[in-house]
């Protein structure tokens, strides 16, 4: 886990005691960060008002005792929300904190913290719900598109003269900026160029030249210039079982055409079944009694909020700028992500309650069955991938993701499938606590990313 590790201990009344160890560089962390903000409310002679003090000099100047209780002041918070999203505790108020000794430079520390946590929502009778299912029906257009695809990979090429490229054509391209890049082919439309000089080779005659400006970001552009040496279009084959023979094993158009009707009404299948899954679990929570959500939810928000700022962060964005790129607001932001959380959280704890109802337990055989499985799939030495697994920790996290999903299998095969018509029909009728329920997103299902 890294910088802490905890131990936790059951209390009665929905109360739980974490015993939290947290390594000594992190103990390290937290005093040279109290002492910097210590230091900026005081002087210290010899050195300038706000510049940085070393540690042992604030240290003789306001003692060890207060110099410790800001380390833990600024840090436990954190410490105790990491241990508790470790070990899945949710708590429903602020932790009372406590520790025999005081954190040392250079030491490991060791606190408790006790606190109420979520008691477990009072669950439906998932046997008695009707969830709508629809009844998976290929549209032949998708059949058609996928024969088109594999007629398009043995395609030739005849080259044209009379008429300008356009989308779908092959063309070879001199490219002059900074650089030259000569006869370079590409397909265009498949975004394998700037959109910019895309655009601009579609209309292009043969010899033509023309400028791109192309936008290089803060405001800077360069200019290209883009002359279309050679245009090749696409010809065909025909739609016959010569066709099939040449691009693929089948011998016929018909065996062709059933193979991928049979692969396509597979995926079809398993996108329905993901979709009523979801769907019954959310029928379920919905028919589920919670209480004291709102800090989980907030907790789960603001884990939210830190992902998403972290990854615009990796792709170099700042969040003001991704605001403004979308048209949206941090509030706007927020309560989205509030409705998110809340419906999260409500899936875990009634899958939870599930499999705590019904007893459902994940031997290590099974987590083994399931890695071996999936690095078989990927080509992978199934002994050495469970090992791996097993030195990463990843064993407990398989484990919970394998009992939501046998919970999740046992409601989906009690619940009454349904038309989707005459699901519509019924959730337009208004009920009074309809009035506060939040509106439907699709979001991750636990246990989602365990094969069927």
């Amino acid at each position: 886990m890294g910088a802490v590790e905890a131990r936790v201990e059951e209390l009665p009344d929905y109360k739980v005691r974490l015993e939290i160890d947290v390594d000594s560089e992190a103990i390290d962390h937290a005093l040279e960060h109290a002492a910097s903000d210590l230091a900026k409310s005081m002087s210290f002679p010899g050195f300038r008002r706000g510049k940085s003090v070393p540690l042992p000099v604030v240290a003789a100047r306001v003692g060890q005792d207060t110099l410790a209780a800001e380390a833990i002041r600024s840090h436990a918070g954190s410490w105790f929300w990491a241990a508790a999203s470790e070990h899945e505790v949710r708590p429903v108020s602020e932790p009372e904190l406590e520790w025999d000794e005081s954190p040392q430079l250079g030491s490991p520390f060791t606190f408790r913290a006790t606190v109420e946590v979520l008691p477990p929502p009072t669950l439906g009778d998932w046997t008695e719900l009707e969830v709508g299912r629809p009844e998976p029906e290929l549209p032949r257009e998708l059949v058609d598109a996928e024969v088109e695809r594999v007629r398009s990979s043995v395609a030739t090429l005849s080259r044209v003269e009379s008429r300008p490229a356009e989308a779908g054509d092959t063309v070879v391209v001199d490219l002059t900026g900074d650089e030259t890049t000569r006869d370079y082919a590409i397909e265009v439309g498949h975004g394998r160029l700037r959109d910019e000089i895309e655009a601009a080779i579609i209309g292009a005659a043969v010899d033509e030249t023309r400028a791109v400006k192309v936008d290089m970001g803060n405001s800077a552009t360069a200019q290209v210039n883009v002359t279309v040496t050679e245009i090749n279009e696409k010809v065909l084959p025909p739609l016959d079982d010569d066709l099939a023979a040449q691009a693929t094993e089948f011998e016929t158009l018909a065996e062709l055409e059933a193979d991928i009707e049979e692969v396509l009404n597979e995926q079809l299948e398993g996108e329905v079944d993901a979709h009523f899954r979801e769907q019954t679990l959310d029928a379920l929570a919905t028919a589920t009694t919670f209480d004291k959500l709102g800090p989980s939810v907030q907790a789960r928000a603001r884990s939210m909020w830190n992902s998403l700022a972290s990854s615009l962060e990796q792709r170099g964005l700042q969040v003001e700028n991704y605001l403004a790129a979308t048209g949206q607001t941090v509030e706007q932001i927020d309560a989205q992500l509030r409705t998110e959380a809340e419906r999260a959280v409500k899936r875990e704890l009634t899958l939870e309650a599930v499999a705590d109802k019904l007893e459902i337990e994940v031997t290590d055989e099974e987590i083994e069955e399931l890695i071996a499985r999936e690095a078989g799939d990927a080509g992978d030495d199934p002994s050495a991938a469970i090992e791996l697994m097993r030195e990463r920790g990843g064993f407990d996290k398989l484990r919970g993701d394998l009992r939501f999903k046998k919970a999740l299998d046992e409601v989906v095969a009690s619940v009454t499938p349904i038309s989707v018509e005459l699901a519509e029909a019924r959730e337009e009728l208004w009920t009074p606590e309809k009035e506060n329920t939040p509106s439907s997103r699709k979001l991750w299902t636990p246990g989602s990313e365990v094969d069927e």
